[in-house]
């Protein structure tokens, strides 16, 4: 091999170091962003627990917000809800772990697009509810679906068999007509939790039994209207809950805000190439179990 060969292999050689050298601080830089996100200094801050999409119970999350009394440097929390609700047990999970916390802490919901029916129980577990205008709000009541295929099966030439231990069981079927005896007992159970429903609304809301009827009929409304019927507290959104949290709590509005996270008990590498990649390492299902508490339109 000649000298200008060597050289040229040399150059190469250095060339390839230098990016393979370039690619590693650039994936450190990353990962330090990363962990950036999950890690918090040691300071005084907001803590801010975000209740998105579908709500179904939850133990990590339970964990996260049980944390929170633990937590010193904790000196408020916000509680950001965009949810049309969920299963109720779901909900009742979240309302029960945030009334925990709000009796050692301020606490604030904030609901932006919508927090209606499961998502409104999350918000009346804080002590100050804030809404934008148009948000949407209320919804409150319980719901329970099915449907009946019986007919369709008919003409399939379909004949299902079901045995069973008592007339009750198993019932709401699809395989067979929903008898008077089983609507009467799905509408008991329908009522029994709606009452638990209405009842958390009227202590929390603090609603006279006219109150809790205009609000409490199962209907949406806009933030204008909640605020009227006494849903919501104030109209706006953080810079308004911060507001609040400085004016009844002292808390200072320059105090940084610090997510809290959950679901993410993998390695922290793996976290960090979560943030990094665009949440590629998550599986969200949608759980439609038991009795809901959810607006669909």
């Amino acid at each position: 091999m000649d000298a200008d060969a060597i050289l040229d292999r040399r150059r190469l050689k250095r060339r390839l170091v230098f990016w393979r050298v370039v690619a590693a601080l650039a994936v450190m830089v990353l990962i330090a962003v990363g962990i950036g996100k999950y890690y918090t200094r040691g300071e005084f801050h907001v803590a801010r627990l975000s209740i998105d999409g579908f709500i179904s119970e939850d133990i990590e999350r339970g964990e996260a917000i049980d944390d929170l009394l633990e937590e010193d440097k904790v000196r408020a929390v916000i509680v950001r809800i965009n949810s049309p609700g969920g299963t109720t047990a779901g909900s009742e999970q979240i309302y029960h772990a945030l009334r925990r916390v709000a009796a050692k802490k301020p606490m604030v919901a904030v609901i932006s697009t919508i927090g209606t029916s499961g998502g409104y129980i999350v918000a009346i577990a804080a002590d100050h509810i804030v809404a934008m205008e148009t948000s949407l709000t209320g919804s409150i009541g319980v719901l329970f679906q099915t449907a009946e295929f019986t007919g369709l099966l008919k003409k399939l030439g379909i004949a299902p068999i079901s045995l069973k231990s008592s007339p009750l069981k198993g019932q709401p079927s699809p395989l067979e007509p929903l008898t008077e005896e089983s609507e009467k007992a799905l509408r008991i159970l329908l009522e029994d939790s709606y009452d638990w429903f209405a009842g958390l609304v009227r202590d929390r809301r603090e609603f006279n039994p006219e109150e809790l009827k205009q609000a409490a009929d199962g209907r949406v409304f806009s933030g204008r209207q909640a605020i009227k019927l006494r849903l919501i507290d104030a109209l706006g959104g953080e810079r308004e809950a911060r507001a609040w949290l400085k004016d009844r709590h002292g808390v200072a509005i320059d105090l940084p805000i610090v997510d809290v996270r959950w679901g993410e008990q993998s390695s922290l590498l793996a976290r960090t190439l979560d943030t990094v990649g665009g949440n590629l390492f998550k599986n969200e299902r949608l759980t439609l179990g038991g009795l809901l508490s959810v607006w669909q339109p």
